[in-house]
This record gives C-alpha cells, structure tokens and sequence, in this order.
C-alpha cells in the first residue's frame, strides 16, 4: 500500500517544481523531502524522476503516478473531511417508541424531515419490551418508553408526565362504576396497564380488566378511539393519545377524582456514539413531547 505522506511529498513536489521551495511549504527538510521520493521509488520499485540540476523531469512511472496520486489523495482528504463533518442536518436518525407515544411525535419529525430532505426519519412502532431490547441491541438510536428501564446498558431520562384519562363516546357524561359496566371496555396493547394504573386509584369496586366485557380492540393506535366515539365502550389512554384522534367531538375525555401520570423516558445505549443529528432529534423531541 503506498503511503499517503510520501505521495502527497512527491505530488506536492511536482506542482511546485523544487525541492527547496516543496521542503519550506510542507514544513520539511530538503534530504526529507529527497527522502520520501526515494522510499516511494523503493516501495514501487520505479525511478520516478530524473533530476536536471536544479530542475528535474518526470518518467513516465512518475506522470502516471502523479496523475492518479492527485485522484487517491483527493479522495482520502473527502473522507477525511466527510467523517469529521458531523452535520446534524444530514444522515438517518432511527428512532422506536409506543404507537401512543408515536401519534403525536411522528408528524412533527416528518415536518422536520420536510424541511431538510437530508435528515431522514427513520421510524419504528413497538411495546416497551421489544423497544428496550432493539436499544440494548444498538439497532435503533433512540427510544421511548412508558416506564423506567431495568437495564443497565442503557441511559434514561424522563422528559414528560403525561395525564390518564378515561375516554367515552360524547353521549356518555357519568363515569360511575356501573355506567362502565354497562359500557364495556375497547381494548389496545397497552389497554391493560393504563386501566389498572388509573380504575384502582379512583374506583374500590375496580379489581382487574376482565371485570368489563370486552366490546372490541385495536392494534392501530389512530383507530383505538374510532370504536369509543361510536359508543361502543370506554377506554383509558394517555392524553397525548387522546388529543390526537381526529374525531374530538365525537369523544368526552374524562379527569376523575385521583390524577394519575404516566412518565415518558428518553434512552439511549450508554455505548452507542452520539452524533450531532442524534442530539438535534433528541432536542426535538424534549421541545415536542415536553
């Protein structure tokens, strides 16, 4: 392999057109300079100039070296400059969170996006679970999660506390325990976790989930409230959620007696590198969730 420093010697050499001259704007000697012709002489097993006096002239060795010299070291100077310029405008930012989360954070990065077509969005929905492992795993950059990490891989911050609210269709003003049974429940992926945290704070009848028929589900987090506005039971979900569905008169958001939040983390693998596009989103996404 040719050494760099020696090429660039030589080519600087024969753009100048004088050892002295070539020694004083590389900051070298003039035998330095001698001697980095020579070892790539060595190294190529060439003459590759022939010295006139003062002067000198290429062989045909040294032309060709020259030429495609210029090309290689061209080259490896962008390199260089592309892996030191960390433009945080530029490159693929890939980020997993809870499909609740993802309703109102994945149009305002898209927006982004819109606005500078060079940072691409990479977006991905997922459970707590599959989330925390894909970070662990180092496949994504960024996470959200709807409760603290056990690991000790990864980095977590809460950057917002989010309300549960109990949301039925607009014809539905009482929220006694009877009225939800009457209802029925409208299920989600979370739907589980949200009611147990929120129902057993504010209701002494309330045991488990399975106390409420269950009227229907939902895996698609845009249409979990579709079946609720239409009257077909209750649900609980974060108020980010909520205030996304875009039927709003058709649904009544209910704030019972005892106020409980969710805390939505921000994580990271502790060893992954973070460059500049990553803390630009991760500032984006504190501004936009906080």
């Amino acid at each position: 392999m040719i050494n760099l420093v020696w090429l660039k010697t030589f080519c600087s050499l024969v753009d100048i057109g004088h050892f002295t001259r070539t020694a004083e704007t590389l900051f070298m000697t003039q035998s330095g300079v001698s001697q980095h012709i020579k070892k790539l002489e060595q190294h190529l097993d060439s003459l590759l100039l022939v010295r006139e006096g003062k002067s000198f002239s290429l062989t045909d060795a040294g032309d060709k070296l020259y030429q495609q010299g210029q090309i290689l070291l061209r080259t490896s100077e962008d390199i260089e400059a592309s892996i030191k310029h960390d433009d945080p405008l530029i490159g693929t930012v890939k980020i997993t969170t809870p499909g609740i989360v993802g309703l109102k954070l994945y149009p305002q990065l898209l927006d982004i996006q819109q606005r500078h077509p060079t940072l691409i969005i990479d977006y991905m929905f997922a459970p707590n679970s599959s989330i925390e492992q894909d970070l662990i795993d180092r496949k994504v950059d960024i996470g959200l999660l709807t409760e603290q990490t056990k690991s000790l891989s990864l980095m977590s911050t809460p950057i917002a506390v989010e309300p549960l609210v109990l949301v039925t269709s607009k014809q539905t003003q009482v929220t006694n325990w009877q009225t939800l049974l009457d209802l029925g429940f409208i299920g989600h992926p979370d739907a589980e976790h949200h009611t147990q945290q929120l129902l057993s704070e504010n209701y002494i009848e309330f045991e488990h989930i399975s106390q409420f028929e269950r009227n229907g589900f939902s895996n698609q987090i845009s249409l979990i409230l579709e079946p609720v506005s239409r009257g077909l039971g209750f649900t609980v979900l974060p108020l980010h959620a909520v205030n996304a569905f875009h039927k709003q008169d058709d649904i009544a958001v209910h704030f019972l007696k005892h106020t409980v939040n969710e805390t939505l983390y921000l994580c990271q693998n502790r060893l992954s590198f973070e460059n500049n596009r990553t803390q630009y989103i991760k500032s984006l996404i504190t501004d936009f969730i906080g």
